[in-house]
């Protein structure tokens, strides 16, 4: 089932690769749930790059992220120390299957091949395919209440929320609970 803005998200317990224990939805916090493919997908992280060089403003406006990955926990280990954000690694797609997050050759585009190229010249190659290359991303902002403010499931591996967009996105969460 793909949820849509409105949507109240499943009581879902999930357990970060550094072993914290996240709760969604997050009573105190706005979260960005993000869906994306394997962990050394070259195309995820030209987009997670963007992400990480404006971690401190995804803070200030008071965003947890939370990255899931289609990739063993293990795999997804050796990247943490590189991202500020909460990992998950979803081998069996269990949680993929939970938000209607779904399997696609989504890296046969040019705007995906073009992200793929930025993170091959990045080191990123692919080579680990840890979780398999076929998948799509998906984007969810989980308001405390458990409310879903807003939903984005891709049409290929590289159509996903920028940082500009969440950001907008919550601060239209804010404005209206004020």
């Amino acid at each position: 089932m793909k949820f849509k803005p409105g949507d109240l998200v499943p009581t879902t317990v999930m357990e970060a690769v550094n072993g914290e224990v996240i709760n969604l939805p997050d009573p105190t916090r706005l979260v960005h749930l993000q869906f994306r493919r394997f962990v050394d997908c070259p195309i995820c992280n030209t987009h997670i790059a963007e992400f990480r060089k404006r971690a401190r403003e995804i803070e200030v406006a008071g965003i947890k992220e939370v990255i899931v990955f289609h990739s063993s926990p293990q795999s997804i280990h050796s990247y943490q120390k590189d991202v500020p954000f909460l990992m998950v690694g979803d081998p069996k797609k269990a949680f993929y299957k939970d938000f209607g997050v779904e399997t696609s050759l989504g890296f046969l585009s040019l705007k995906a091949l073009g992200a793929a190229a930025r993170g091959m010249a990045h080191g990123h190659f692919g080579l680990r395919l840890a979780g398999g290359p076929l998948g799509l991303p998906a984007d969810f902002l989980i308001e405390p209440s458990g409310r879903i403010n807003a939903v984005k499931y891709g049409t290929d591996a590289y159509d996903q929320w920028s940082v500009d967009e969440v950001l907008n996105l919550a601060t239209g969460v804010s404005a209206r609970a004020a």
